[in-house]
């Protein structure tokens, strides 16, 4: 099975990942990957200095990701091109690697995307997985873990697809209002009436 996993930004989405690794099932992280062809030498990363310019990079030549997220996250039409210059070279990183666990025959591949739904990612997969949190809840987690401003942290919440629509269109909801418990337990409640059980 190919579970493509999602969710907001501050809904939980790398906990549940996190601990869907925990359990042995291999897990292939979308922003490892972003982060990765935006590297120096790599496809992407030119072309994004050629439309950001140099001011984006740290004193080694290396994009400077807070910098590029806060003129991508003012404005959407930049994000989206960002998003454009990138989204090739991710896609086909994610497909090599799916390809290569599904000849080591993993029972479940985990598609860790955060953009699943805006990408069309969910045309790849079997089934969908949505982290789900209340929207004052997602609010007040993304201030305090990036220490933004409300209205920093609601223009970002404001770039991704609406949470409560990922949920209507998920096949697998993970309620994470509650606790680490109660998280784990929905998810092994899951994998148990999946019959996929620890990999380990």
């Amino acid at each position: 099975m190919i579970l493509g996993l999602t969710g907001g930004i501050s809904s939980g989405k790398s906990t549940v990942s996190h601990y869907l690794r925990e359990r042995g099932f291999p897990v292939i992280d979308a922003d490892i990957i972003a982060r990765k062809v935006m590297e120096p030498e790599e496809p992407a990363y030119l072309k994004v200095i050629d439309y950001f310019g140099s001011e984006i990079l740290d004193v080694n030549n290396v994009i400077n990701r807070k910098k590029l997220g806060d003129i991508v996250f003012s404005e959407s039409e930049k994000l989206n091109v960002l998003n454009k210059l990138v989204q090739k070279e991710i896609f086909n990183e994610i497909m090599r690697q799916k390809d290569e666990l599904c000849d080591h025959k993993a029972p479940m591949i985990v598609l860790d995307i955060p953009l699943l739904y805006e990408a069309g990612y969910h045309n790849s997969v079997d089934k969908v997985m949505v982290v789900y949190v209340d929207e004052g809840t997602q609010l007040k987690r993304l201030k305090k873990r990036d220490a933004l401003s409300e209205t920093a942290a609601i223009q970002r919440i404001k770039t991704q697809m609406p949470l409560i629509e990922k949920k209507e269109r998920a096949d697998i909801v993970i309620d994470n209002n509650g606790t680490l418990d109660q998280t784990r337990k929905q998810i092994d409640t899951w994998l148990n009436k999946n019959s996929l059980s620890s990999q380990l």
